[in-house]
């Protein structure tokens, strides 16, 4: 397999695939989307909550704010000796929050008991707050997979095949600057005198194609793609694929010892 990294921004990476199958892809997207543990709010304890906004629906809100975490410090509640029927240290982390209004409630007004556990972003708004109203509450967080909830979702994967463009040989230098003009995504370039033709660009839209279909035809690659990985949680988009290799290696692991007690 060889990977090339064509764009990186701080949640975003784009990515060139090559001499893997779509099956391959296909688990890596399944696995990035519902089988990486992230921390999320799970339990709210309301003392106070004066806002128009009922209990119930501000516990969903508070569980969608992604938190960071350390992956080393906290176990699944299932793997847990607590068994995730108590608050334990081990598995969970308790969040607090008591404001006044008049006021706009962020993310950033969490309080937790772990400083590694905190919000990925501290403007994300939670409720706003009318003079005179109150809200407190203890919230327990804790990981979870996003195929139980999408809270929980690590991240997201999406690829599409690299194109296989095959030029007609001598192409004019008119010829050329048609399917220059011609194509949407700028696949095609004229430098120094010479038809330039960047693939990784090529959605498969096919527009060259139907166009001037003496010239150039166009079929998808079944061993290259373009992947755009984006990270929903606390942990890093560079962490997504290794943690996804992680899941899927315990996963065939379980699988070869279930086959070896048959």
């Amino acid at each position: 397999m060889e990977v090339e990294v064509l764009e990186r921004a701080n949640e975003k990476l784009k990515l060139h695939i090559k001499d893997v199958t779509p099956g391959t892809m296909a688990i890596l997207r399944r696995v990035i989307l519902s089988e990486i543990p992230t921390m999320a709010i799970e339990w709210v304890d309301f003392i106070k909550n004066d806002s128009i906004m009922p209990d119930e629906v501000l516990a969903n809100r508070l569980g969608q704010i992604p938190l960071t975490f350390d992956p080393k410090a906290y176990k699944l509640p299932e793997e847990c000796k607590c068994e995730g029927k108590d608050f334990c240290p081990e598995c969970q982390v308790k969040l607090y929050l008591k404001k006044t209004g008049p006021c706009v409630v962020y993310s950033g007004d969490l309080k937790s008991t772990d400083e590694t556990v905190k919000p990925v972003y501290n403007n994300i708004p939670i409720i706003e707050l009318m003079k005179g109203e109150e809200l407190e509450f203890e919230a327990i967080a804790q990981l979870g997979r996003g195929k139980d909830h999408a809270k929980w979702q690590a991240g997201i994967l999406a690829f599409y095949n690299v194109a296989k463009i095959h030029l007609k040989k001598g192409i004019s230098q008119t010829n050329m600057k048609k399917l220059a003009e011609v194509c949407p995504k700028g696949v095609f370039k004229i430098r120094d005198g010479h038809l330039h033709v960047d693939k990784t660009k090529c959605n498969l839209c096919n527009v060259c194609a139907e166009k001037f279909p003496n010239l150039v035809t166009i079929e998808p690659s079944e061993d290259e793609f373009i992947a755009t990985i984006e990270t929903t949680s606390g942990i890093p988009v560079e962490e997504l694929i290794p943690r996804a290799l992680d899941e899927i290696n315990k996963k065939l692991t379980t699988l070869k010892d279930d086959i070896k007690r048959l």
